[in-house]
């Protein structure tokens, strides 16, 4: 996966991984116990936390990664997915709160220098 910042009006708000396979889409946050970034699902649709330790917070974006929904799943849940979705956003529970993620934010990926 490759690793970006997640800007919002030119703010960074967290460091993220991009991923656009689907092996690294599947994989998503399984494994971890936290997840300080977040990780962007490129071309997802839909999110399931089945495998995961930690309760995630989702965002799902449209084409030009303008928050349409938000959601928090605990481990074991399936979110189906939003009309004119292009990309999910996922983090640990309480992140986007922390970091302000509201519906409608336009979001932006920069490389990491």
């Amino acid at each position: 996966m490759t690793e970006v910042w997640l800007l919002r009006d030119g703010d960074v708000l967290a460091t993220t991984e991009v991923a656009t396979g689907l092996a690294e889409r599947a994989c998503g946050l399984l494994g971890r116990t936290d997840c300080d970034g977040a990780v962007l699902l490129r071309g997802g649709r839909y999110l399931h936390t089945a495998g995961t330790r930690l309760a995630v917070d989702a965002a799902f974006l449209d084409r030009d990664l303008v928050v349409l929904a938000t959601v928090r799943l605990p481990p074991w849940r399936f979110a189906l997915p939003r009309p004119r979705t292009r990309n999910v956003l996922v983090s640990s529970a309480g992140n986007f709160e922390r970091w302000g993620l509201c519906l409608g934010d336009r979001l932006e990926i920069r490389e990491v220098r």
